[in-house]
């Protein structure tokens, strides 16, 4: 146990030396602040993927029809591909074993109203499975169902900010609005991950929105999700599949790469989380650099304070200090310099994080960075270690040095 008398000695140290400190202090500080400032911004970025990705169902293929570029069996170049019911109801047929559930979608903007207010919002013509691919959680009523879809009933499921907006405090359940002037039924309100920009959405049947567009039969996309059990090249295999099936049925060239545009969401997700990976792991690996760079600079600086003090070790074994006494005396200030300047570094990279989250959210997609505590204590901790093994070093070979010797260093 150290005495306090060792204590007094170490600050009086301190005092005569303070830009020794000051520099041994800010090696370590800026090493501990640096790596807490990186390994946030590490997790910031890895918290805006996962936010990119939570909201969608991931085991996901959405098809999208283009125009062709090239003839093919008679049909012109720039054609113009179009997406059909029957469409889906042959890919269930020809593809059973891979789909876990279909839904079209048919996406229209709609100035929508209810009583005196009024807004613009978007409205998506879905099947009930939609409300998996979106992962939609419904906050009071139901989603759109199969006898809805049957029936084509104009029932209309709003987001929460829908609801805000048009209804404020009243129960929008039960309540009509008037989409594109025609009325519809409020029969659930829903919340999503996404937010606002999700929330301003407005559900209803695709039958129904086919009906009021002239009784057509057609989808802007088709949302398939594979089972899982597939896996990742279940999911490749599976897309390819589909493509030059949907060629085939639509009479596109195969190498047309224009005609029909199949985006599969599990593919984009490998890569992202593959970039994301690399990306982590250069971060980490500065931030451990740069650990272990201060480590260094106290190391060094411990080395240049033990040479400076060698006069003095050599008086104080002169008046029968014992090795073991001076090395204790030394690793005693490296723990404490070490240990202060570790905590401030520490302190100081955490409130930085913590005050530039938003500005960082909005300009850079770093999404609420922060270091997991105990990770940022154990690597100040590691460091502290290292500062007294940076000060033990020299200090036994101090110590080892007879006092005639060390009294004639200049």
């Amino acid at each position: 146990m150290f005495s306090r008398d060792s204590w007094q000695e170490i600050f009086e140290t301190i005092k005569k030396n303070k830009l020794r400190t000051i520099l041994s202090g800010f090696t370590v500080a800026l090493g501990i602040f640096i790596f807490v400032i990186l390994s946030g911004f590490g997790n910031g970025l890895q918290n805006t993927f996962n936010e990119f990705f939570v909201d969608d169902a991931t085991n996901v293929l959405r098809i999208f029809p283009g125009s062709t570029s090239k003839p093919y069996k008679g049909y012109k170049a720039k054609r113009r591909i179009e997406l059909e019911n029957k469409d889906i109801e042959d890919i269930k047929i020809n593809f059973p074993l891979f789909i876990e559930y279909i839904t079209p979608r048919i996406s229209r903007g709609a100035s929508v109203k209810y009583n005196n207010k009024s807004d613009n919002y978007t409205t998506r013509a879905v099947a009930p499975s939609h409300q998996a691919s979106e992962k939609t959680i419904i906050m009071k009523g139901r989603f759109i169902n199969e006898a809805d879809v049957k029936d084509r009933t104009k029932y209309a499921v709003i987001g929460r900010k829908v609801a805000n907006d048009l209804f404020g405090e009243d129960d929008p359940m039960g309540k009509y609005l008037d989409i594109g002037k025609i009325a519809f039924k409020v029969i659930g309100v829903f919340q999503d991950a996404g937010g606002d920009n999700e929330e301003s959405f407005i559900y209803i049947p695709y039958t129904t929105r086919q009906l009021i567009e002239k009784a057509n039969d057609k989808v802007d996309q088709i949302i398939i999700a594979y089972k899982p059990s597939i896996g990742h090249s279940g999911a490749i295999s599976f897309e390819k599949k589909l493509r030059l099936f949907l060629k085939k049925k639509k009479s596109i060239d195969p190498t047309d790469q224009s005609g029909i545009f199949i985006r599969n969401v599990a593919d984009e997700l490998k890569r992202n989380e593959d970039f994301a990976g690399v990306l982590e792991a250069i971060v980490i690996f500065v931030a451990i650099g740069t650990l272990i760079a201060g480590i260094i600079g106290i190391s060094n600086i411990m080395v240049f304070v033990v040479k400076e003090r060698t006069k003095e070790l050599g008086i104080r074994k002169a008046l029968g200090a014992s090795p073991k006494s001076v090395i204790l005396m030394i690793l005693q200030e490296s723990i404490f310099i070490t240990l202060i300047s570790g905590y401030f570094g520490l302190a100081s990279g955490m409130a930085l994080l913590r005050n530039i989250g938003t500005a960082l959210e909005e300009d850079y997609f770093i999404k609420n960075p922060y270091v997991d505590l105990s990770t940022a204590i154990v690597s100040t901790f590691i460091l502290v270690i290292f500062g007294g093994v940076a000060g033990y070093i020299p200090a036994k070979r101090a110590a080892r040095i007879k006092p005639i010797i060390a009294l004639r260093d200049e």
